[in-house]
């Protein structure tokens, strides 16, 4: 099957959504399909305000047009709801194409953090985006009844993986930290809530693994706490296997995949009981979950870290794609139609649009 993934997200950023596709299109290939992806630094882009690693294909409708005519792909899946994503929903819509769409970024709470622009109105809009996908993929079950409670339509399951040769126990000290270390690792913004984590009084050390618009601002507050910046790979691995007990005090994240890469590290997770940590840590040998963030953390350096170890071997990036693989809108060539004349009359003779 050939397969056209759509994705504003994608490298150099570093995050959970750009590590979930990459991982699924690797296993797609492994599986026999052809993955073609359609992403930001294939076209015009420009850095997104305060978010400068996030790139913003402004005005790149013509040229993803041309692009999936030339793929023909047998199915099309709409990762992200920026400018490539709104171009390729206009795509699919004008052709009569089945497209599928993913649910990965609390993006109404986020813009709602910064702006103060109405949740109603941001769900709104995702609703409509979302609202021609024939299916809609969500990470967690409980990611799922709350879509369906906001009126989202054919919301269905897609998990997460993760590399458990890359993340593995290994020896500590590698940082020459004074123990117990407490670690966090992510994007160092607002809408991760990491002056929760920053803010404990906690022994030993505390390490933030990750950058960010809101890292020179929490450096200069706490220089008790080592910050290290973006580490990916083994690198990322090392750092991540050093700590003692690995915190995530966000209260917005869909997931969380980087919980499940401490789990494998064999490093135990101490968060809050919302959405993400309760989808993650389904075991209260491998995590604290508490209202209590500092309890949980100290209750978290009690547990064995030989059982996060074999929990985090149940999640398989194999299994994830074989997921979306099933859930995808398969296109019937015959039924297909292009788009109307006058459509294709106005886009010779007009200009690409922001959003087309």
């Amino acid at each position: 099957m050939k397969i056209a993934l759509i994705t504003d997200a994608w490298r150099p950023q570093v995050n959970g959504v750009v590590t979930t596709l990459l991982k699924t299109c690797e296993e797609l290939r492994n599986l026999g399909h052809s993955v073609e992806t359609f992403t930001p630094d294939q076209f015009r882009n420009w850095p997104c305000p305060g978010y400068h690693e996030i790139r913003l294909a402004l005005g790149c409708g013509r040229g993803l047009r041309e692009r999936l005519d030339r793929f023909q792909p047998d199915a099309i899946h709409i990762a992200t709801e920026g400018p490539l994503g709104m171009a390729a929903r206009n795509y699919c819509r004008r052709r009569g194409l089945p497209y599928t769409s993913s649910f990965h970024t609390r993006f109404a709470e986020y813009i709602h953090l910064r702006l103060r622009f109405p949740l109603a109105w941001s769900y709104a809009f995702l609703r409509w985006f979302h609202s021609g996908s024939t299916r809609l993929m969500a990470a967690t079950p409980t990611l799922i009844e709350e879509l369906k409670g906001r009126g989202f339509a054919n919301p269905v399951h897609w998990s997460r993986g993760v590399d458990t040769d890359l993340f593995r126990p290994r020896d500590k000290g590698y940082l020459d930290l004074p123990r117990p270390v407490f670690a966090y690792a992510g994007r160092v913004a607002i809408e991760k809530n990491i002056e929760a984590f920053l803010s404990l009084d906690l022994p030993g050390s505390k390490l933030v693994i990750g950058d960010g618009p809101q890292r020179e601002e929490l450096e200069a507050r706490h220089p008790e706490v080592r910050f290290v910046g973006y580490r990916m790979g083994e690198e990322l691995a090392m750092h991540l296997a050093d700590a003692d007990v690995f915190v995530f005090p966000s209260l917005t994240d869909t997931f969380g995949l980087v919980m499940l890469e401490a789990l494998a590290c064999g490093v135990p997770v101490a968060a809050f009981p919302v959405q993400g940590p309760k989808d993650v840590i389904l075991d209260e040998r491998v995590g604290c979950l508490s209202e209590n963030l500092r309890e949980a953390a100290l209750e978290a350096m009690t547990l064995d870290p030989a059982a996060c170890r074999t929990y985090a071997m149940g999640y398989s990036w194999t299994r994830c794609a074989r997921q979306f693989e099933g859930h995808l809108a398969p296109i019937s060539r015959h039924e297909a139609r292009p788009a109307a004349w006058w459509q294709r009359s106005a886009r010779k003779s007009a200009p690409p649009s922001v959003t087309d």
